[in-house]
């Protein structure tokens, strides 16, 4: 399976990429077709053309982020790939410019200056405030849903009344707009239940209360502006069983198109203990997630989300992130979200064999019908490293050592979350910070190589789980 080892922008960078873009030879033919034309071929007889190498820009500056530009930077239909406002890593792969994304007209005034050809949306936050919506109405491509169909990840509410509406499985819900009624509801129900941030808060607005009485102060601390404007509404779900996977499909508004499977760590501490948090680990595949229970999700879930929003007048095109509860009663959704899972976005690009680029334009395009990728059969692994608070207050600013001796392991990738370089060094810049990963032929290699490259890297000041993909392991054993 392709590496690619931690090194700093140089002239032997530089060779690196040309070296990995030359031997790239899957999805995708390259050459000249008239003046400069680079072909990208799907599956269908007819091919899909851009007549020049593309400038992309990518919005974000988390590992997520750096994984993408990771990939990005190695398709051959790329001359130049920069990212607003980026990371210490994710200055190895592309030019980072300090450029505020929440900004729209300042992203749309980049993208006229410096000719941008393709725009890829990385976080969920800019897609909730329309980036999409601005650069399509501005002539730019982009890859990423409108606000409207993004509504699938800003509104819980609004997504559950979809799935009623159109059948979808989903935990039976409560949806409220007062603390009082949202009380009464939880203890009509009792617990195990489940009590949810209406809006975005960062993948920590989820509570899962295990007594009445954590149930009863999490509603109060939504209401009560613990995580700003998300909680002024709140959904109160009841609390399912099973197994929890990630499942991908890039969607062009009315195809879809399934990736990898992944399963993610939410809780902060090991045994699944503590806080909920964005996610402190991940791994691919999800042996729970199997072809059968696939091809449910995608016939139950996926479909069926894209006709409503198709009949809305909100077609959905990006990536739809479907979190599943596999029941004894079969996959239930638990959320949707409208943008790249983080960490499990590191993991699969990891296993990704094709060129993601003509596949992110398919998506905006309209395309995906008959596209297909193909992906490594090897197993990733990715262990995120966060400062010690977190999800709560943390300190910025701590150096972080060790990275290059650490990436120099067999199968190991390292991207970068919440970090700066300042003074030759590596600083910490939130909560977390780096994504450890490696690849193997099992999961049980793979989370062996990432813990012994986490285990050479010197900073006192974070911290991790210590049992990322242990379901797998288990299972392998």
């Amino acid at each position: 399976m392709r590496t690619r080892k931690w090194c700093a922008r140089s002239a032997n960078f530089e060779t690196a990429k040309l070296a990995r873009r030359a031997a790239w030879k899957v999805a995708v033919e390259s050459g000249t077709c008239g003046s400069g034309e680079t072909r990208a071929t799907d599956t269908s007889s007819n091919p899909l053309h851009w007549l020049h190498r593309m400038h992309i820009l990518l919005l974000g500056s988390g590992g997520r982020e750096h994984a993408l530009a990771w990939k990005i930077a190695a398709s051959p239909l790329v001359t130049k790939l920069s990212c607003a406002p980026g990371n210490a890593g994710i200055a190895r792969e592309a030019e980072c410019v300090a450029v505020d994304i929440s900004d729209h007209a300042a992203v749309i005034d980049f993208c006229k200056t410096n000719a941008v050809d393709f725009v890829v949306v990385g976080p969920d936050a800019p897609i909730a405030a329309g980036i999409v919506d601005d650069l399509e109405s501005a002539g730019f491509k982009a890859f990423g849903p409108t606000k409207e169909a993004g509504r699938l990840e800003s509104s819980k509410s609004f997504t559950k009344a979809l799935c009623r509406a159109e059948h979808i499985p989903t935990a039976a819900y409560g949806h409220f707009t007062d603390r009082e009624s949202a009380k009464s509801y939880v203890l009509k129900q009792g617990a195990p239940i489940v009590i949810k941030a209406d809006g975005l808060a960062a993948g920590k607005g989820v509570v899962v209360a295990m007594s009445n009485e954590e149930a009863l102060a999490a509603v109060d601390a939504m209401f009560g502006g613990g995580f700003g404007n998300a909680g002024a509404e709140v959904v109160i779900e009841e609390y399912m069983e099973g197994e929890e996977a990630s499942f991908f499909a890039l969607c062009d508004g009315e195809h879809a198109l399934a990736l990898a499977t992944a399963q993610d760590h939410k809780r902060a501490f090991d045994g699944d203990n503590g806080p909920n948090t964005g996610g402190m680990g991940a791994y691919s595949p999800a042996a729970v997630m199997t072809e059968a229970m696939c091809a449910r999700v995608m016939e139950e879930m996926i479909k069926p989300t894209l006709r409503a929003l198709s009949a809305m007048g909100s077609p959905y095109k990006g990536v739809l992130y479907a979190g599943v509860m596999v029941t004894k009663n079969g996959p239930k959704l638990v959320e949707y979200n409208a943008r790249f899972g983080d960490p499990e976005c590191q993991v699969l690009m990891l296993r990704m064999m094709s060129d993601i680029v003509p596949a992110l334009i398919a998506c905006a395009d309209g395309q995906l019908k008959n596209f297909s990728l193909r992906w490594f059969d090897d197993a990733a692994l990715t262990v995120v490293m966060a400062t010690k608070g977190y999800p709560g207050g943390y300190g910025k600013g701590s150096v972080v050592d060790g990275l290059d001796e650490a990436a120099k392991l067999e199968g190991v990738e390292i991207f970068h979350a919440g970090t700066v370089s300042k003074d030759g060094h590596i600083l910490a810049n939130g909560g977390r910070v780096l994504n450890v990963c490696a690849t193997g032929k099992t999961v049980t290699e793979a989370q062996r190589r990432a813990y012994a490259a986490v285990d050479k890297i010197k900073w006192p000041e974070g911290f991790c789980r210590r049992d990322i993909g242990r379901q797998a392991v288990e299972r392998e054993k």
